[in-house]
């Protein structure tokens, strides 16, 4: 867990850090928080060299209540066996020592784009981009699909465990610890039991993939973020994912992230990995979005509302349960 640490401390250890890693002739200016992000710290700052000549870069910081998230260490493991497969990526740079003074974390390029669903939905500059997401999409999942998951020792699953009954089992434990009712997510974990797909292949999963966690510019996808929920499992599920209505940000007749149709997803999917996509297995797994968003949501509140971590975001997140309950009961006809 992470300390409490002042901008200006950060600032300074930072700096150390950085003359470490990359160079001693270097300075650092331009440090700030960015904003999103309920569970990680992301801080972006300029490495300076002696000419003046820039370079964007990013801090990536362990916060407390990260939930189920991985290490920062294999975070940083996982962006460079992405990269090593063509996932398009920030490049990793450093790891943080324990003698930095700034807890778990790592450094990265900044990358250029947007992340803001609303601007990529609407704004001009993306128009052209917005019908090649989906297809992109496709192509690197199954990049990511592709990672040899062997060599990420901390993300590997247990053996011959199905991923779709221990993901449901995970939900449950967490609507369990939240000690309140919520009849539909109960009707929910009902119809997921009852509808779990048979095990198929495991491989590693992204776990956030999704419209926000895409750095878009007028091209496409430019990088793919946030990789802190990434495990082993059912590639399926970040397909899914990827189709859950909370990440179409109003765009409803395009179920892909508001950009696109699911046909454009799979074709490219499959033509990129030689793998047919299981289709009642996607839906499985939106459904299961519903159920996890919701669920997620909930409990970012309850931090709010015990006082653990008092925050006007966590406490927006939880007046949207609502909605993914509507969303969930939708899908399994309820």
């Amino acid at each position: 867990m992470t300390g409490v640490v002042s901008e200006q401390d950060i600032h300074a250890r930072l700096f150390a850090a950085v003359r470490r890693e990359l160079g001693d002739d270097l300075r650092i200016g331009a440090l700030a928080r960015l904003s999103g992000g309920a569970s990680q710290e992301t801080w972006s700052f300029d490495a300076l060299d002696e000419q003046g000549a820039r370079t964007g870069l990013i801090l990536r910081r362990e916060t407390p209540n990260a939930g189920h998230a991985v290490s920062k260490a294999a975070e940083f493991e996982l962006l460079q066996a992405a990269s090593r497969a063509n996932v398009p990526v920030p490049k990793a740079l450093f790891l943080l020592k324990a003698a930095d003074g700034l807890g778990a974390g790592y450094v990265m390029e900044r990358v250029a784009g947007e992340t803001i669903p609303r601007k990529i939905l609407r704004d001009a500059p993306y128009r052209a981009a917005l019908p090649l997401l989906a297809a992109q999409c496709g192509e690197i999942l199954a990049r990511i699909h592709s990672v040899p998951p062997a060599s990420l020792r901390e993300l590997a699953p247990a053996p011959n465990e199905s991923p779709a009954i221990a993901a449901i089992a995970r939900q449950e434990k967490l609507l369990d610890a939240l000690g309140e009712p919520h009849p539909a997510f109960e009707l929910g974990l009902r119809w997921l039991r009852e509808h779990a797909p048979a095990p198929r292949r495991v491989c590693l999963v992204h776990g956030d993939f999704r419209n926000g966690n895409l750095l878009i510019d007028a091209n496409g996808v430019r990088a793919v973020l946030d990789w802190e929920l990434a495990h082993v499992g059912d590639p399926m599920e970040d397909l899914g994912w990827l189709c859950v209505k909370s990440w179409r940000f109003g765009v409803n007749d395009k179920p892909v992230g508001g950009f696109g149709a699911r046909e454009e997803l799979f074709a490219a999917y499959e033509q990129a990995s030689g793998v047919a996509v299981d289709a009642d297995a996607v839906r499985f797994w939106e459904a299961y979005g519903n159920l996890k968003w919701g669920l997620v949501c909930t409990l970012q509140a309850s931090y709010h509302l015990n006082n653990q971590r008092r925050s006007v975001e966590l406490a927006a997140l939880g007046r949207r349960a609502c909605e993914m309950e509507w969303d969930l009961l939708s899908m399994i006809g309820q």
